[in-house]
């Protein structure tokens, strides 16, 4: 062994003045005979004291002389060491490799390393992973990549065990990669991870349904059956499978073949009946167009394959074969998630995941919702009581104390108020008005001591019917019927009707004291607020009645939802309050708001109904969540108490109030200022 170091040094010093470049590094060397003698055999400790003498000899001689290379007599001499030594035919030819790669002036130690194990480093702008193009492969059971100075070895590195969630978003990933075509990228990383994306008897059977061979696809039922918490599934699977052959056996006018199918095998399963006599209706379309329209089916090809394996996928455990789209539906949820704690998202949802950023939370700004003054309506000269927006959000219909109702026309661009026309006549005041389904007619009714109703064309502005049974009526509230051809109107002296747009009486209900009305979609049912602090449901069709809230405070005023399922009650001395009128339970109750025994007006608001709105008797206007008792605005400028706001159905970030202070306040996001400006802005929405 040392007369090989010696041999080893002399014939490296003789080839000194021909071979120019750096040393071979030591630490590559050391690698090496830390990785041979892991092989445990007789001629290894003898050739790692070889190998030893010769890294010591080199650095001794480098001192002394300029850089030192090994030629390719080097190599044949250690070769021939190897064999006499009885070093192993596999750990001579890795050798072999490592010393090869290292002549020629070319290092073979790694400056660093990417994560996939490929050398980075460079010398003189070339790769130094490669020798003569070719990359270099791992040597003596060592990766490349573990070469670099002060890493691990990795065949000795143990590998980390994965927890059940990190398999869990290696196998999303993976099905994500897979959707997107990357199928190579998937191999990669499953390989590399230890995961498993699917049962390969998943696997299987997706392939067999992709490519149409039911047969087959029928057979790996039998084992997937084991695999499945529910066996009984089997036959809903194979009911499925059946369908899509029988279906695209008729498309491809084999006739015969489909009704086999259908008696032999999807009759004989006794599942889904009913099913099977539609499907037998199919045999009589004349070509497949008829076929597909008649069965709201794709056709033949990939598309319906994708939706049948779909609904497979339902009926099997996650861990042998993931659902559809796993990945994007929890992506989907969050962002759902994060737009239903967001106290200011007020625009259109969108599911779709490109409308929106995946790297950061979803936040709105204040700044975007309706809490800022844009326009101050002064033309009534006297207490505005109420205020209403059209239901398609272009119009606003203000009514005061001043005997006049304005018709205000919204600018679709600006959001900006014009006067439109003034109705004029009202002796008593207008204290609410009512617009008809399609916008065509505007009701307006007076305070207590008033009995008359005026009903507006609001298209020509010309009065169609000035309304009174009696002049001891107290008419002060309406609703319109889903129809637009009948309304409902009563008041706090025990009058009940419901008339057509003529005024006609068509029924009424007798003894009952109305405060505020509302008729339901289904157009039958009316609700109605009592003077017994209650809201009662009366069905004029088959003239019965029931109890619906029961509250311990007078109901002032009460609107309800677009749906019909929530009531939004402004309760003397109490405030505002949240029903569930399916369930018949108060769901939450509103903090913030003044209300004693003046009428005020709440609203539902924004998309989807999210916001709820509503005066107050200390000047302000308060906006809620529908999920908080907490308001998430207050909005001052009136002087005086606010009587009504109205919520613009079409355009969210748009909202009206009506003051005793005699004005109608706009409110609407921000005004496009710098930034330094809209921050004094703040004051306006505390």
């Amino acid at each position: 062994t040392a007369a090989l170091g010696e041999e080893t040094l002399a014939s490296a010093s003789s080839s000194s003045d021909s071979d120019t470049g750096g040393a071979s590094p030591p630490p590559r060397k050391k690698h090496r005979a830390s990785a041979a003698e892991g092989a445990g055999e007789p001629g290894a400790s003898a050739l790692v004291t070889g190998l030893t003498g010769v890294v010591l000899g080199l650095a001794t001689h480098a001192q002394a002389t300029s850089a030192i290379h090994f030629n390719r007599s080097v190599v044949n001499n250690l070769s021939s060491s190897m064999q006499a030594n009885g070093a192993g035919q596999g750990q001579e030819s890795s050798e072999l490799s490592c010393l090869n790669s290292a002549q020629n002036g070319e290092s073979s130690s790694a400056g660093g390393s990417h994560s996939n194990g490929l050398l980075s480093s460079t010398d003189n702008g070339n790769s130094v992973g490669t020798s003569n193009g070719s990359s270099v492969g791992p040597c003596s059971g060592t990766s490349s990549a573990s070469t670099a100075s002060g890493s691990e070895v990795g065949s000795l590195k143990k590998k980390k065990r994965l927890s059940q969630a990190e398999e869990d978003v290696i196998r999303l990933i993976g099905q994500h990669l897979h959707g997107l075509g990357l199928n190579q990228t998937v191999d990669l990383l499953m390989q590399e991870s230890g995961c498993r994306l699917e049962h390969p008897s998943a696997t299987k059977f997706r392939n067999h349904v992709m490519e149409g061979e039911w047969d087959k696809a029928e057979n790996d039922l039998n084992e997937l059956r084991a695999l499945m918490h529910s066996p009984n599934a089997i036959v809903r699977m194979k009911f499925l499978l059946l369908q899509q052959k029988y279906l695209e056996y008729l498309e491809d006018g084999k006739v015969l073949e489909a009704l086999q199918v259908l008696r032999g095998e999807l009759t004989p399963l006794k599942y889904n009946t009913d099913r099977i006599h539609v499907l037998s209706g199919y045999l009589m379309c004349s070509h497949a167009e008829d076929l597909r329209a008649k069965a709201e089916w794709e056709g033949k090809g990939t598309a319906s394959r994708c939706r049948l394996l779909d609904k497979l996928q339902t009926y099997l455990p996650p861990s042998v074969m993931l659902p559809p789209r796993r990945l994007h539906t929890l992506l989907r949820q969050a962002v759902e998630l994060q737009r239903d704690r967001c106290l200011y998202h007020n625009t259109k949802l969108d599911n779709n995941l490109d409308s929106v950023s995946l790297l950061l939370d979803h936040v709105c700004s204040r700044k975007q919702f309706p809490c800022y003054t844009q326009q101050i309506l002064t033309e009534h000269c006297n207490e505005v009581w109420f205020c209403k927006f059209s239901n398609d959000g272009t119009k606003l219909a203000t009514g005061s104390k001043d005997t006049t109702v304005i018709i205000w026309q919204v600018d679709p661009e600006s959001h900006q108020l014009k006067l439109l026309r003034t109705l004029e006549g009202h002796a008593y005041g207008v204290s609410y008005l009512a617009w008809s389904p399609d916008d065509t007619y505007l009701i307006a009714c007076g305070p207590d001591d008033c009995s008359e109703l005026w009903l507006w064309n609001v298209q020509t502005g010309e009065l169609r019917t000035k309304m009174s049974q009696s002049h001891e009526d107290s008419l002060t509230s309406v609703a319109w019927n889903p129809d637009g051809k009948r309304f409902v109107t009563g008041g706090q002296r025990g009058q009940f009707y419901q008339c057509d747009l003529d005024g006609n009486l068509l029924d009424s209900w007798e003894g009952v004291r109305v405060q505020c009305l509302w008729c339901l979609s289904d157009g039958r049912t009316v609700l109605a607020s009592d003077t017994h602090q209650r809201i009662r449901g009366y069905n004029f069709e088959d003239l019965t009645d029931r109890n619906i809230v029961q509250e311990d405070h007078p109901i002032m005023s009460f609107t309800v939802s677009k749906n019909g399922r929530l009531a939004l009650l402004n309760v003397a001395t109490q405030g505002v309050h949240l029903w569930d009128l399916q369930d018949r339970v108060l769901v939450r109750k509103y903090q913030g708001v003044t209300q004693g025994f003046y009428t005020i007006h709440s609203c539902f608001g924004g998309h989807n109904e999210d916001f709820i709105a509503s005066g107050s008797e200390d000047h302000k206007v308060y906006i809620w969540h529908r999920r908080g008792e907490l308001p998430i605005a207050e909005l001052t400028g009136h002087a005086r108490t606010v009587n009504c706001v109205s919520w613009n159905p079409a355009i969210p970030g748009l909202m009206a109030s009506a003051s005793d202070d005699g004005t109608v306040r706009v409110w609407g996001p921000a005004p496009f200022l710098d930034t330094q400006e809209t921050d004094g802005l703040n004051e306006d929405c505390a």
